[in-house]
């Protein structure tokens, strides 16, 4: 399984940046597909993560109503679109595949790839 993630960048806060994670050799429709991030120092946090196929989202609460989740199947590519970006949002963000039924949790995600770095300034 082999995932990358790309978009990263430097930013204002109040920005926005879109990130996308292209995967293979997996079925991409058959995992619901999460994304994570990890700040220096700290452990990797759930960000939020969408349903194999219908669609349905999920998101920790610190970033509600500012991040949304998107994927295109038909490319193995999931989408993370940010808005109302903050300083403290500014870390490493994974994308990563589960089949658990906690998906929704940030539950089951076992394959890592490369990040992509995203650091908001004040």
């Amino acid at each position: 399984v082999q995932l990358q993630a790309s978009g990263g960048g430097l930013v204002q806060a109040g920005g926005s940046l879109g990130l996308s994670c292209a995967a293979s050799g997996l079925n991409f429709r058959n995992y619901h597909m999460g994304w994570f991030r990890q700040a220096p120092g700290q452990e990797r946090e759930f960000v939020g993560a969408i349903h194999r196929s219908d669609g349905a989202t999920y998101y920790a609460d610190s970033v509600k109503g500012r991040f949304t989740i998107s994927r295109v199947n038909a490319k193995n590519t999931v989408y993370l679109q940010m808005n109302g970006l903050k300083p403290e949002d500014t870390a490493v963000y994974y994308c990563a595949p589960s089949q658990n039924v906690n998906w929704r949790m940030g539950v089951g995600y076992n394959y890592w790839g490369q990040g992509t770095l995203v650091t908001v300034s004040s």
